[in-house]
């Protein structure tokens, strides 16, 4: 099959958007365009009409058309089948089938179509699959953006407090290494960063008088209204939006709330997995990462110490922070300053401790998910089944996420444990069940819809837990001087970076 060009004009042949997948001018393509309602005749159902040169296979959408220009010799059945993906292309991203709306979203339809064909010939794409393609989500730029907002934000805190002790006389505090900018958090994956901002000497001149007048100085988070106007169109179009606080913690924070007695000794210990499997089995890869970070806001606790049990079995990698006594970890599993005379510093989160666990080894996935779809005479019959392998874990608010055919309607289900929700918007069906245990440890879904198998991958899922996969805790948390106990609180969370089935 050789596709020349893939169109969407009026019914008068005028192009609205019109993509050339070979050598092709403007003249010729508005031409051939314009000739083509020409050629249809009226009152007979087909969706092709040929000329001496050329093929034209078509679909009417309401009063415009989608139209694929080919060679004669190309294999009509693809051509049709190459069709049906192009119609359905066009209604993920215009909302209406009208000129307006076409033009508005041309690029996008034009990035799309790069997606079905390249150099004429078609690619094997599903719907799912140049969703995914176009968004072009990395997870790689939003652990850098994040990491560069929390450093200016602690840059910002850090000269103000710097500016607040020169004006009260005090001196600086500093801390080597630590604060919570040594340790990025389990959301920035692995990230360390050990940058300290050097003191800036304070100068004995005259303070200039500013002017009362708008500063047209750079100014960090500047683009905050044009976000809150971004937000509001997206309130507008139906699109649920969490609210945010004013400092943003890590994603653990945001799904669990902290527990309501903190203590002056708050310990948090927060894992994410990342996971990959293979629709016909097999585990591509698994990653967990664990950290766990202390806070402390009593000065008379600063100098503690605090002890691990590690009843770990699954060949997880531990790792210190620099500032933490090795030897004494790893002789004693007790966190400590390589120095005792110093002091944690206070009201920061510190990371002390953090872990990775990576494998393939399939018998360690916590939560298997199998998607069975299999053609009917009427579309695709769907069956779903999860089950809880780590039969220690309680997993909370549980959402498998399947993609379904747009423009179909909505499923029809069957067999159903929990919950559904069809978002006809995003074309997702969302499995819910509110939790997963060793008393619930098996369930299943079954539904019907008009598709074919690859339509229903990939299959995501999400969850929180405030157990944590690996087995490790802080038991006793003990003063450097007396080894007397100290009170403490901690709280406990896992949660999911990306989990799918592909």
């Amino acid at each position: 099959m050789v596709l020349l060009a893939a169109a969407v004009c009026t019914k008068a042949g005028k192009a609205i958007v019109s993509r050339q997948f070979v050598e092709m001018t403007r003249t010729r393509i508005e031409g051939l365009l314009a000739a083509f309602p020409k050629l249809m005749n009226t009152g007979k159902q087909h969706t092709f009409v040929e000329t001496d040169s050329v093929r034209y296979v078509y679909q009417p959408l309401e009063k415009l058309y989608m139209v694929l220009i080919t060679t004669k010799n190309s294999n009509i059945l693809e051509d049709l089948e190459t069709l049906r993906l192009f119609s359905r292309v066009i209604p993920e991203y215009c909302r209406v089938l009208e000129e307006s709306e076409i033009s508005e979203h041309c690029f996008d339809l034009i990035f799309a179509f790069d997606e079905i064909v390249a150099l004429g010939y078609r690619e094997n794409v599903n719907l799912a699959q140049i969703r995914t393609f176009t968004e072009m989500d990395s997870h790689e730029e939003k652990v850098f953006r994040a990491v560069r907002e929390t450093q200016e934000r602690e840059a910002k805190e850090l000269q103000q407090a710097r500016r607040d002790a020169e004006r009260s006389g005090k001196k600086v505090p500093a801390f080597g290494g630590f604060g919570s900018a040594g340790m990025t958090s389990v959301s920035s994956g692995t990230i360390i960063t050990d940058t300290i901002i050097e003191p800036e000497k304070p100068k004995i001149t005259a303070a200039p008088v500013r002017p009362s007048g708008p500063s047209k100085a750079l100014k960090l988070g500047a683009k905050g209204k044009e976000v809150d106007n971004f937000v509001d169109k997206l309130k507008s179009e139906g699109e649920t939006i969490m609210p945010t606080t004013g400092k943003r913690g890590s994603d653990v924070s945001k799904v669990l709330p902290p527990p309501v007695n903190m203590e002056s000794v708050h310990l948090r210990v927060e894992e994410k997995i990342t996971l990959t499997c293979g629709r016909d089995g097999g585990l591509q890869n698994m990653e967990v990462l664990g950290m766990v970070t202390l806070r402390v806001t009593d000065d008379k606790y600063g100098r503690i110490r605090l002890i691990i049990n590690n009843n770990d079995g699954k060949g997880l990698q531990l790792q210190t922070h620099p500032n933490v006594d090795k030897k004494l970890f790893t002789a004693e599993s007790v966190i400590g300053l390589k120095n005792p005379e110093k002091s944690f510093p206070l009201n920061n989160d510190v990371g002390v401790l953090k872990w990775r666990l990576q494998t393939t080894d399939e018998s360690l996935i916590p939560l298997t998910i199998n998607c069975w779809p299999s053609e009917s005479g009427t579309g695709c019959d769907v069956n779903i089944e999860y089950e809880l392998q780590e039969e220690n874990l309680e997993l909370n608010d549980v959402v498998i996420s399947i993609p379904v055919p747009s423009g179909v309607g909505a499923p029809v289900i069957g067999d159903l444990d929990g919950e559904y929700k069809h978002d006809s918007r995003r074309n997702i069906l969302e499995w819910c069940l509110p939790v997963i245990d060793a008393n619930n440890k098996t369930g299943s879904l079954e539904f019907s819809i008009a598709g074919q198998p690859n339509d229903f991958f990939p299959v995501s899922l999400s969850f929180v837990s405030k157990r944590n996969y690996c087995d490790i805790q802080v038991t006793k948390v003990t003063h450097v001087d007396d080894d007397s106990s100290i009170r403490f609180s901690s709280e406990t969370s896992f949660v999911v970076d990306k989990y799918e089935i592909l």
